[in-house]
């Protein structure tokens, strides 16, 4: 009884952890791709989806690699580390 009061009370991360923990001990590979399909098909019905200010984001990006508009990652973190300096 007290298995099921603490597996009812556990958070997502602590009952993922559990899972995961568990699959690594299963050897049953038609076990594991029954498991699969369910994680498939879970995944495919959470597809994230993007708000209207993040899809405008993505595409001004886009737009500014197009146009050439971009740096190295060294010239950003040089970039990054003079801001950090100067504060």
């Amino acid at each position: 009884m007290y298995f099921w009061i603490k597996l009812i009370a556990m958070s997502t991360i602590e009952l993922r952890e559990l899972i995961i923990n568990q699959l690594t001990q299963i050897n049953d590979t038609s076990f594991l791709n029954a498991i699969k399909t369910i994680l498939d098909s879970k995944a495919k019905e959470e597809a994230y989806k993007l708000l209207g200010y993040q899809k405008d984001r993505i595409r001004a990006g886009r737009e500014q690699l197009l146009k050439g508009q971009t740096i190295s990652h060294d010239e950003l973190q040089k970039e990054i580390d003079q801001l950090l300096q100067s504060k």
